[in-house]
C-alpha cells in the first residue's frame, strides 16, 4: 500500500492541478486540507476546484460544510481520517491537498487533547483584556503556563488568550495538553510535498487570479453570501475577499479598492503561509516550477514514478 500524499501550499501556487496529477499517477483520491474550501456557497473566492477538475479525479470535503457552522481543527482531523481509512480500504491513495498549516501538522504530529472552553472562562479572560489590555493578558499567561507563554509573542493576542482561557477552564497549561499529542498518521504512513515557486511569480499568480475570479462572478458569489446575515465572527466571513468585497457591497469601499485590498490580503496571506511550510516542513519535498512539464518532472521525482 502507498503511503497517504500529502501536497502542501500557499494560496494559487497550483495545488489543485498538482493533485489531479498526483491522483492519476497513484489511483489517488483527493481530500481538502484547506480551511476555507470546506464551507459551501464560496466556491468561486475560495478557489475550490471547478466542475471540470472535480470530474478528473474522486474529491472529498469540498464545499460540505454550512458557512454558518464553526468547522475546528479537531472536526476536520476526525473527517479526514475517516476518509483516509475508507479510501485506503478500497486499494486506493489518498492524496490531502491544501494550504492549511494546522491541518497538516494535527495528521502528522497530534492535536493536543484540550478540554472545550467554557462561556465563563471565555468571559473572564475578555474582562481581563478590557482591564489590562494584553500586557495583563501575557502576564496572566506566564502565571499560568511559563512554558507555553514563552514560546509566544508578546503581542499575539490570540494565542495569549488561548493559554489564559485553557488555564481557567481547566486548571492546568496548555503546553501540558500539547505534551500528550501523538500522531495520527506516523511516520512511515505518510509522504509530505510542498509546492513552493518563487514569490513574485506566485504574487503575480494571486493577482491575476483574483481578476479572474471576479470575472467569473465572484461579487455576486458574495453578494449571494451577505444575503444570509451570517455571523461576521464566522470563519467562513473571513475567507480571503470576502471582508473587503462586502464592504464594498455595503458602500464603504469602490470595487477597485476592494479588489487592490483582496489582492494585497492574499498575497501576505501567501507569504504566512510559505513561511510556515518552511519553518514547519522544511525535511519535505519541495516543488519550485510554476512551468507544468516542469512541475510534472518534479513530481514524478518526489513519487519515484
Amino acid at each position: 500500500m502507498r503511503p497517504v500524499l500529502l501536497i502542501a501550499g500557499p494560496t494559487a501556487a497550483g495545488k489543485t492541478a498538482l493533485s489531479i496529477a498526483a491522483a492519476r499517477r497513484l489511483e489517488g483520491e483527493i481530500v481538502n486540507a484547506d480551511s476555507m474550501q470546506v464551507y459551501g456557497g464560496l466556491s468561486l473566492i475560495t478557489a475550490r476546484p471547478c466542475a471540470e477538475e472535480l470530474a478528473e479525479a474522486p474529491h472529498h470535503l469540498f464545499g460540505t460544510i454550512d458557512p454558518g457552522t464553526r468547522f475546528s481543527v479537531g472536526d476536520w482531523l476526525g473527517a479526514a481520517t475517516a476518509l483516509i481509512d475508507d479510501i485506503e480500504g478500497r486499494g486506493r491513495t489518498p492524496i490531502l491537498v491544501g494550504g492549511t498549516g494546522l491541518y497538516f501538522n494535527a495528521l502528522t504530529k497530534g492535536l493536543a487533547p484540550v478540554p472545550d472552553i467554557t462561556p465563563e472562562a471565555r468571559s473572564e479572560a475578555e474582562a481581563l483584556i478590557d482591564r489590562e489590555g494584553v500586557d495583563g493578558l501575557r502576564a496572566e499567561a506566564v502565571r499560568l503556563d511559563p512554558a507555553g507563554a514563552a514560546k509566544v509573542k508578546p503581542a499575539d493576542r490570540q494565542r495569549l488568550q488561548r493559554i489564559v482561557e485553557v488555564g481557567y477552564a481547566t486548571g492546568e497549561a496548555l503546553s501540558s495538553f500539547h505534551a500528550k499529542t501523538e500522531p495520527v498518521l506516523p511516520a512511515e504512513r505518510w509522504t509530505g510535498l510542498v509546492v513552493e515557486p518563487d514569490r513574485e511569480a506566485l504574487y503575480a499568480r494571486i493577482n491575476l487570479r483574483f481578476d479572474q475570479m471576479m470575472q467569473a462572478g465572484a461579487l455576486e458569489e458574495v453578494r449571494r453570501f451577505m444575503e444570509r446575515s451570517l455571523d461576521p465572527s464566522l470563519p467562513a466571513m473571513k475567507a480571503l475577499g470576502v471582508p473587503p468585497l462586502i464592504e464594498h457591497l455595503n458602500g464603504q469601499l469602490p470595487l477597485e479598492e476592494a479588489i487592490e485590498l483582496a489582492k494585497r490580503d492574499s498575497r501576505r496571506y501567501a507569504k504566512r503561509q510559505m513561511t510556515w511550510f518552511r519553518n514547519q516542513h522544511a525535511d519535505w519535498a519541495r516543488i519550485t516550477s510554476l512551468d507544468p512539464d516542469d512541475r510534472a518532472a518534479e513530481l514524478d521525482a518526489s513519487l519515484g514514478t
